[in-house]
């Protein structure tokens, strides 16, 4: 399976997302309010300039203390993001995932954001590609006998 697929399979193409300058509980409360695990940062909606997950802020947390809250997002987001493009497969996805330990993912199409995807929706995808994959196989052998 292909993410353009993953992408149109989501119950929801919303891109939740936040500004460099919004504070960090601003997008906490956005972590904790849609029950998500990160948040894209762009100023604009299209050109990811990073990204902050619930790691950054627990990391944050215990460094600094609940002070950690009132920074702006610049300041724990992750600006290195690795993105997927609509036509990666769903396994290569999941390999950058795993290796770079990181469980979500924009997704770039001729350098503009498109959608995000999270290790969850990868590993649906994957089940049901292999689920396909043993019932087609089923039917083979099932045909031949």
């Amino acid at each position: 399976m292909i993410v353009r697929n993953i992408v149109g399979n989501k119950p929801s193409r919303d891109i939740l997302s936040v500004k460099r300058e919004d504070t960090v509980r601003a997008a906490a409360e956005m972590l904790a309010k849609y029950r998500i695990g990160a948040v894209i940062v762009t100023d604009d909606g299209e050109i990811v300039e990073g990204i902050l997950s619930e790691r950054d802020i627990v990391r944050a947390l215990v460094a600094v203390g609940a002070t950690c809250l009132d920074a702006q997002v610049k300041d724990l987001m992750t600006a290195a993001v690795i993105g997927c493009h609509l036509d990666d497969t769903a396994h290569a996805v999941l390999g950058k995932m795993t290796e770079g330990r990181f469980r979500h993912m924009p997704v770039i199409d001729e350098n503009r954001m498109v959608g995000v995807i999270s290790i969850g929706d990868v590993v649906k995808a994957r089940l049901e590609e292999i689920e396909m994959e043993n019932s087609a196989l089923t039917g083979m052998i099932a045909n031949n006998w």
